[in-house]
């Protein structure tokens, strides 16, 4: 048999295309037979050919081949990595994934809620409304919401929430199977992240593709994965694209795809941007390995070009999402600012808990990878069968990497500069992805020798005893370990060689043996962390009938926009997204501060820090924002996690003025004041309740009101109950600043007219200087009455505008129900529209008494300036696809 083909190391050594067989050399020298990697050594015989998949295949590396030119340097000769390994790991990954949910109990799998925290109350509800706008069954178009929040920026929440390609999977499945459309779009994205980091791991250096494949599944499914992604699916973007996008470094390094990979940037970053900026720069230091340790980069030109190519490509394929980008942006700088966060870096020994399996805390980085996968990592540094320099250089960015984990600058630099609230360490899965190449790098070429495995074994050992203290090891952790620990060990011994040759039986049962200990130790740490999160944090049950039968009611009492029809309070929230209406309940990172101080101050109650204001059953605010239909829904059994909520459900309908209201010219004969009765009548214009004085004795307030008038409680930050004496206790759950409770009635002031109020606080009670307000009905009646006639006689609205004819001779303002938050332009008549004005807080347009209609239409601020970044990056992609093209020709 003639020699194999040689081809050089990244060291620049040429090695046997072929296997290493006879060599017996001594462990950390080299012989005339075989050189350390770095050396040059004479090229061995091919064995015969043997189709079961080794540990030791031989790599054909994207080095150069002597002789071959390209446009900068030598091209490399390429052999796209065989589909087998990725295809193997996608399946692998959506296996263990829904084993996973499965052991967990969880929906789909099993009876128990995965509803935590945000999952289900925002992504759960944008990907339902999301399928209803797909089908055409939405209100409003992409460029407004017109169901939540009394009108909100989609365009913005598409951005940051739906704008992935696998949200599209949601129109295939019907509407009531939303908590399965979603999980199937959650497994989706983890199972083509395993899948791209396989074949990212193939392309950096061939070998055997069923150890990538168990490498990629570990990315996929890592502690990172099961402890954030799997409950905020937006993020999952990021996981699928840092693979990616080193793919795109490694094409930008050997000058190839210019166009493709600009595209994949592109797509990248529409997916989620906020990721894809922590995966770009995952894969900068990915690349800037490749540039400082690859042969075909050996010079400074080399290195240089290479870079020069990776920023083009960015820069491209950034412009290209510019549109969306810009859109997200600019509604995230006008969104409520959620209070300052000073980064605290976790205890070092959290940290290296993080490592070890079935751990789950927001408060330090989610790095388990897999004992297998994370000892074969530790082994890299002493693997002198890998060139010095590659060594060095994945080691050093590793250690780095982490080390940029605990220092607040670059946290911030991670973060884009804002240190985020909730989860400090969401650029995680970028060092989980860089430990999973060393492992890959240590183990293509063959079981590591056994000094290696000594080195790599005892840096596992010392991290799990260090981490023997942290609070975040669970009863779990130790057992699973060790048991991981042994089937790697035996794996090893069994496992062929890059000295050696293993009988096909011993290879396939060594792949099988690393194979059980990493899905092993994957079920267990998936399973624990979901029980663990539905101990600790909060959740909602599942859809159910409750669900159900407030969409059907909310959907037959529908009157948009004649009025607006609000379906009051379900288990979970954005409660409009899931069950219709148009109320102002809305959950989203982007809600504007001009919404949600303008709801504050009327009363209403927030959730998340002020970023999800939620209903109030408030006949005052019913006028004021035209809710002529509110749907009441009482639950008929606790809310349970294993169970479908029941309801029983009830429907109103009240006479409130039209979405578009007069206010005559001058100020409004109202009290002045800060509190939310006081905002309620000015925005009204109309005095409706008595404000008495209140007198506080320890725990009692006293006031007189008139008799018969309905008795309201406002104590925004009021934890605890409050009762009006013989009525029963009313809830208030006010939590500064995550949660303000809105406004709720007592009862009806009694004949005597005093009112006595019984407080039961769960802390100590702080309460505003003006916590009573008494609603005298006939004088709200009265105010509908006067707004009706003035107001609007017809109202159309489309997809982002809103039109409304208004009685002849208005002067004055025209008072529109809507926030007034940017973006918005208005016109009275023929007149040119221009920036909406405001009254006190909603849309206003001045009315000069000629005019007989008034517009308002919403644009998304950023999108006209994203556009023409867009269109010249376009301009700029196809240029440099036709000097490729004319090049390559040549």
């Amino acid at each position: 048999m003639p020699p194999a083909e040689t081809v050089p190391d990244e060291a620049g050594d040429h090695r046997a295309e072929g296997h290493h067989t006879g060599d017996h050399r001594a462990e950390g020298g080299a012989t005339t037979r075989e050189t350390a990697e770095g050396g040059t050594g004479a090229a061995h015989p091919a064995p015969p050919p043997d189709d079961t998949p080794r540990l030791d295949t031989p790599r054909s590396d994207d080095t150069p081949r002597p002789g071959t030119p390209g446009p900068s340097g030598p091209r490399p000769h390429r052999t796209p990595p065989a589909p087998a390994g990725p295809l193997a790991a996608a399946l692998l990954t959506a296996v263990l994934f829904c084993l996973a949910t499965r052991l967990a109990r969880s929906h789909p799998f099993g009876p128990v809620t995965r509803n935590t925290v945000d999952l289900g109350q925002q992504y759960l509800p944008f990907h339902a409304y999301w399928r209803s706008f797909l089908l055409g069954e939405t209100h409003g178009d992409a460029f407004l919401n017109w169901n939540s929040g009394f009108g909100t920026n989609f365009l913005g929440d598409i951005g940051t929430y739906l704008s992935s390609p696998f949200a599209l999977l949601v129109v295939v499945f019907p509407a009531d199977h939303a908590e399965l459309a979603l999980y199937v779009v959650t497994a989706a994205k983890i199972t083509a992240a395993g899948a791209a980091m396989t074949f990212l791991l193939l392309r950096l250096r061939p070998g055997p593709w069923p150890v990538a494949a168990v490498l990629g599944t570990a990315y996929a499914l890592s502690g990172w994965t099961f402890d954030y992604g799997a409950t905020v699916p937006m993020w999952l973007d990021g996981l699928v694209a840092f693979p990616l996008l080193c793919l795109v470094g490694e094409w930008a390094r050997t000058a190839r795809r210019p166009v493709l990979g600009p595209l994949v940037v592109a797509l990248a970053w529409t997916a989620n941007f906020y990721t894809a900026y922590m995966a770009t720069l995952g894969a900068a230091v990915v690349l800037a390995v490749r540039l400082l340790t690859a042969e075909e980069t050996a010079t400074a030109r080399q290195r240089l070009a290479g870079a020069l190519r990776a920023a083009r490509g960015v820069l491209l394929g950034v412009g290209l999402a510019a549109p969306l980008v810009t859109v997200v942006f600019l509604a995230t700088r006008a969104a409520d600012p959620t209070p300052v966060t000073t980064f605290a870096p976790a205890p070092w020994t959290d940290l290296l808990a993080r490592f070890l399996p079935a751990t789950a805390s927001v408060a330090s980085p989610a790095l388990f990878i897999g004992t297998p996968a994370l000892a074969l990592a530790l082994t890299l540094p002493f693997n002198r069968s890998v060139a010095p320099r590659v060594r060095a250089g994945w080691t050093l960015a590793i250690v780095l990497v982490a080390l940029s984990l605990q220092w607040e600058p670059t946290h911030l630099l991670w973060h884009a500069g804002a240190s985020p609230n909730g989860i400090p360490y969401r650029q995680t899965f970028v060092l989980c992805g860089l430990l999973l190449v060393a492992a890959w790098l240590s183990v293509s070429r063959g079981t590591p020798r056994p000094a290696a495995l000594l080195g790599g074994g005892a840096l596992l050992g010392a991290l799990a005893w260090a981490a023997r203290g942290s609070a975040d090891i669970d009863r779990w952790t130790y057992p699973a370990f060790g048991a991981a620990a042994v089937l790697a060990l035996a794996a090893v011994a069994l496992a062929p060689s890059a000295r050696r040759r293993a009988p096909r039986p011993l290879a396939a049962l060594a792949a099988l043996l690393l194979l059980a200990a990493q899905a092993g130790e994957t079920l267990v740490t998936g399973e624990r962390i979901v029980e663990q999160q539905r101990a600790e944090v909060s959740w909602s049950p599942r859809i159910g009938p409750w669900h159900t039968s407030v969409a059907g009611a909310t959907a037959r009492a529908d009157a948009w926009p004649r009025h607006r029809t609000d379906p009051g309070e379900v288990p979970g929230g954005n409660d409009v997204l899931l069950v219709g209406g148009q109320g102002p309940d809305y959950y989203s990172s982007l809600t504007a501060e001009t919404t949600s101080r303008t709801l504050d101050g009327l009363g209403f109650g927030h959730y998340a820090k002020g970023r999800h204001p939620v209903t109030l059953d408030n006949p005052v605010t019913d006028a004021l924002f035209s809710i002529g239909t509110r749907v009441r829904s009482r639950p008929t059994e606790p809310v349970r996690q294993d169970a479908p909520p029941r309801a029983t459900v009830t429907v109103t309908t009240t006479p409130v003025p039209p979405l578009v209201t007069v206010r005559p010219p001058g100020r409004p004969p109202v009290p002045a004041g800060d509190s939310a009765f006081a905002a309620q009548q000015r925005l009204l214009g109309a005095p409706v309740y008595e404000l008495p004085p209140v007198t506080r004795a320890g725990q009692v307030l006293t006031a007189r009101c008139p008799a018969g008038t309905q008795v309201w409680f406002w104590a925004p930050e009021y934890q605890g109950t409050a009762a009006l004496a013989g009525r029963p206790p009313v809830g208030f759950e006010g939590k500064p600043p995550s949660v303000r409770a809105p406004m709720r009635t007592l009862g009806t002031t009694p004949a005597t007219g005093e009112v006595r109020i019984d407080l039961a606080p769960g802390a100590r009670p702080k309460l505003p200087r003006q916590p009573v307000g008494c609603l005298v009905r006939a004088r709200l009646d009265t105010a509908v009455r006067e707004l009706t006639a003035t107001g609007a006689t017809r109202v159309a609205a489309d997809g982002h505008g809103l039109t409304a004819e208004l009685p002849p001779g208005s002067a004055g303002t025209a008072v529109l129900a809507v926030t007034r938050t940017s973006g918005w332009r208005c016109a009275a008549g023929d007149e040119p529209p221009r920036p909406a004005r405001a009254y006190q807080g909603l849309l206003a347009v001045p009315l000069d008494g000629r005019a007989t209609t008034v517009s308002c239409s919403f644009r998304p601020p950023g999108l006209r300036p994203g556009s023409a970044v867009g269109g010249a990056a376009l301009l700029a992609l196809v240029a440099t696809g036709l000097l490729h093209r004319r090049r390559a020709e040549r």
